[in-house]
């Protein structure tokens, strides 16, 4: 059974730093596009940024130059850094695997979903 756990989030005051981690087990990833996505209360779910397995990475304009994602090794398959946060980062955030490494930032190219963890950014 594919399992993706997401670790890190918490409250921060704006212009803080917070690293998420998604740790995964059931099949490897090595191949797979990894990415990040993130619901605000009341917003539908958006991307946040996504890598591949050759480590081409691709960010939203909302995040760009904040935060930067990585891929980890053994089971931690996928960071996500998050700099100089803002209160309008405040959602709950999911990693999330493509199985056919392409390049989306389309939330139903990922098949495998963790169960999210909260961001709260305090102005």
């Amino acid at each position: 059974q594919v399992q993706l756990v997401e670790s890190g989030g918490g409250l921060v005051q704006a212009g803080g730093s917070l690293r998420l981690s998604c740790a995964a087990s059931g099949r490897t990833f090595s191949t797979d596009t990894l990415g990040w996505f993130r619901q605000a209360p009341g917003k539908e779910r958006q991307f946040v940024a996504r890598i591949r397995w050759n480590a081409n990475t691709y960010y939203a304009d909302s995040v760009k130059g904040r935060f930067t994602i990585s891929r980890g090794y053994a089971n931690r398959i996928v960071d996500l850094q998050m700099n100089s946060l803002k209160p309008e980062d405040t959602a709950v955030y999911y990693c999330a695997s493509d199985p056919r490494g392409r390049y989306s930032s389309m939330e139903n190219d990922y098949n495998y979903w963790g169960q999210g963890t909260q961001v709260t950014v305090s102005s």
